[in-house]
């Protein structure tokens, strides 16, 4: 279940009305009266939870999955588990964002009151002008937070810690002494599109932002919540500033990342890692502990532990630099064109 901190329970719903909402058809209408509270990817998806397929490759995550109910097009159909109900619908992602945006709703700061009346703060914590802190929202001793910051319902911010001006902080639960510079927007929804009957529809983004004690966040750096799972920042890491990581990223402790650095989403990123000025990681991809990444680099592949990669697209630095070098000495050979 997504966070209650974060997002309102909806449920329980029955599948009829889900068919109904999405345009989905139960393979069986027997099925239509079975409730379900939340939905759920494949790998955590419960008995009254509804997840979706839209690849085959997963086939085998949904053979093994205990979901109650599923989206998925007539083709695969067949890869449903008995006791789960299948709805029909060409579009099942697209399906699993309708179903979403029915059973959770993120909670947001209403009314006209800048700080919220169940907000907790221990001693020392100091607000400049104009703050807002959402409520159920928990803040640390000694914690300063800047002018025109916005803390989020739910969020929890841990002791010594310093919050610049103009941060937005929403869905996220920050440890002891991390530091949040000016403009930087945490916990905003990643990127998670799909194509719908009616165009492309935004799918919901269920998950948190954890920033472990010692973390910094460079100024105008955004950090996408998780789509269902945690986005993560270990310990002591530090981001520079107009840095992007997308949802899902889990990235280690004592990284380091340079200004325009961008984390695609599902990346995992071991200890010790470091990337330069404008490095680019693509989706799904794991950096080992230790391992670096050079400037303006393109990132596809894996990179194993320690070792340091550059160039575009990216690959060991050395074999990339002998490339360079090669490409110089051609074109600068005598009689080359100029």
């Amino acid at each position: 279940m997504p966070d209650p901190r974060f997002f309102e329970d909806l449920g329980p719903v029955t599948l009829a009305d889900l068919a109904s909402l999405t345009g989905a058809e139960l393979l069986v209408s027997d099925h239509g009266a079975r409730q379900v509270r939340a939905v759920a990817v494949l790998a955590s998806a419960q008995s009254d939870t509804i997840t979706f397929l839209s690849d085959r490759k997963h086939a085998g995550d949904l053979a093994s999955s205990q979901a109650g109910a599923v989206f998925v097009t007539q083709r695969d159909a067949d890869l449903v588990p008995e006791g789960c109900a299948a709805l029909i619908t060409p579009m099942p992602q697209a399906a699993y964002a309708g179903a979403a945006n029915r059973l959770h709703r993120p909670r947001r700061h209403q009314g006209d009151q800048a700080i919220a009346p169940d907000a907790v703060f221990e001693e020392d914590v100091v607000l400049a002008p104009g703050v807002v802190v959402g409520p159920g929202a928990r803040i640390g001793a000694r914690t300063q937070i800047g002018a025109n910051t916005v803390i989020g319902p739910g969020v929890a911010i841990g002791r010594d810690c310093v919050i610049g001006a103009n941060v937005t902080l929403g869905f996220a639960l920050l440890g002891d002494r991390v530091r949040i510079l000016a403009g930087a927007v945490i916990g905003e929804p990643g990127f998670g599109a799909a194509g719908g009957a009616k165009g492309v529809v935004d799918i919901p983004q269920l998950g948190r932002v954890i920033l472990q004690d010692g973390v910094t966040v460079g100024a105008n750096s955004c950090i996408d919540r998780g789509a269902f799972d945690d986005t993560s920042v270990g310990e002591n890491t530090k981001i520079d500033n107009l840095v992007q990581i997308a949802h899902n990223v889990h990235v280690g402790r004592n990284c380091v990342m340079a200004a325009h650095t961008g984390i695609s989403g599902s990346v995992i990123i071991g200890d010790g890692a470091a990337f330069g000025g404008r490095a680019g990681v693509a989706d799904h991809v794991t950096i080992g502990d230790g391992a670096q990444v050079a400037a303006a680099a393109g990132v596809f592949r894996d990179i194993p532990a320690g070792e340091t990669w550059g160039g575009f697209p990216g690959q060991p630095i050395r074999r990339w630099m002998r490339e360079v070098a090669w490409l110089s000495r051609s074109a600068n050979r005598k009689g080359a064109d100029k």
